[in-house]
């Protein structure tokens, strides 16, 4: 049985739900709100939705551009969408209290680039490798 492969069909309503929840959100919560503590969580919140919905095409198109060995599954492309969605969330978000510096952009970034490689690195020594028979000499 071969894998099915993975199209943007399959993530396009859940791209196009995350997009209109969290821009939608957030242009609610601006043109309804005032800026109390309660507001800017759920700034955060609906930023980290807005901008994973916004990333999911990109890293779709950047798995299928650049393959790896194996195939990123379902899993794998949410989740590096949603690390994206948090860092971009999180840097604005600091923005707000203007804490963002060369450091904070790089060492985040780093951060979660290097949590996302331990992941996939855990993934690919909990794969199961192919069963050779020696029962059958040649």
């Amino acid at each position: 049985m071969t894998p099915q492969k993975i199209t943007f069909r399959n993530y396009l309503f859940s791209t196009l739900a995350l997009i209109i929840v969290g821009w939608g959100g957030i242009a609610a919560l601006l043109y309804f709100s005032l800026p109390f503590v309660w507001s800017r969580w759920g700034f955060f919140v609906l930023g980290i939705l807005a901008l994973t919905g916004a990333a999911l095409p990109v890293v779709y198109f950047l798995h299928q551009r650049f393959p790896s060995d194996p195939p990123a599954g379902s899993n794998v492309i949410v989740r590096e969408a949603m690390w994206a969605g948090v860092y971009a969330a999180t840097l604005a978000w600091l923005q707000l209290g203007r804490l963002v510096t060369l450091y904070v952009i790089l060492g985040l970034a780093g951060g979660l680039v290097a949590i996302e490689y331990f992941i996939r690195l855990r993934e690919k020594a909990n794969r199961i490798s192919p069963a050779i028979s020696d029962d059958n000499p040649s």
